[in-house]
């Protein structure tokens, strides 16, 4: 059962440290909870972004280590990138779908279509002391689904609380500009919201209406969670209704033989 919520709170959890690999995330954000005196509740959602659980997971590159394929020269050659990036984002990816100045557009190995195969060099520098030169990348969690079950259970075993958690990226997105949160790791919430054969106001059968709830969950806590140096890896969505549910974020995904653009 999912049902539409009138109000929603969105809190940005402060007090995450920076996280180090081998960290425990779960346990940082009940001490966080804790501290901001926020006890978690039947229902709700937090949302963490990739960035925090690829750091937690040590998911660091030292570009210095990386030798690029000669593919991966010609194409830096033609989009203006470092070769050494640009042979990590193959190695992350299944297909090359598009190509423009500064950027390759691909399907990433979990099955998303994304730029650059969400690999990031803002705020990718490990916490010193650590081993190599940089520069640095950080790759996405190497399993977001499980990442996001893992933190489900930690908390739901020391909270009581039913809850979902939502492993969150920024993507842009075909014909419009900006980027947005998506879901790319979800425990506990459904992904989708099938709204097929309810009525509208005049009783019209609904014949297309799938929501994609995780999305949208992910875009609600980008507006506080911040891109810069907010710190806010963290956020508490609360209001929402739904019965749980252990279906992951790859349902989202389009199947290839489904994807019109890609």
């Amino acid at each position: 059962m999912i049902a539409c919520s009138q109000k929603l709170e969105v809190i940005a959890i402060p007090g995450i440290p920076l996280i180090r690999p081998g960290d425990d995330l779960a346990s940082s954000i009940a001490a966080a909870l804790s501290r901001a005196d926020l006890r978690l509740r039947d229902a709700d959602v937090l949302v963490v972004t990739s960035k925090v659980v690829s750091r937690a997971e040590g998911r660091f590159v030292d570009l210095s280590r990386i030798g690029p394929s000669e593919r991966a020269v010609a194409l830096a050659s033609e989009v203006g990138k470092d070769a050494r990036l640009v042979e990590l984002i193959l190695r992350e990816s299944t297909y090359l779908s598009r190509k423009t100045q500064g950027a390759l557009i691909v399907r990433h190995r979990l099955g998303f279509i994304s730029a650059n195969a969400g690999i990031d060099a803002s705020n990718a520098q490990p916490v010193l002391p650590a081993s190599g030169s940089g520069p640095w990348a950080l790759l996405l969690p190497e399993a977001p689904d499980r990442s996001a079950a893992n933190i489900r259970h930690a908390l739901e075993s020391t909270s009581g609380a039913s809850i979902g958690v939502v492993i969150s990226d920024s993507f842009g997105r075909p014909f419009r500009l900006g980027t947005v949160g998506a879901a790319i790791g979800c425990a506990g919430l459904p992904p989708l919201w099938d709204r097929r054969g309810e009525r509208d106001l005049y009783g019209r059968a609904l014949e297309n209406t799938i929501t994609a709830l995780a999305d949208q969950v992910a875009a609600c806590a980008d507006l506080v969670a911040g891109q810069a140096d907010e710190r806010r890896a963290v956020v508490l969505v609360r209001g929402l209704r739904f019965s749980p549910s252990d279906l992951p974020a790859r349902i989202l995904y389009r199947r290839p033989d489904e994807d019109v653009y890609a």
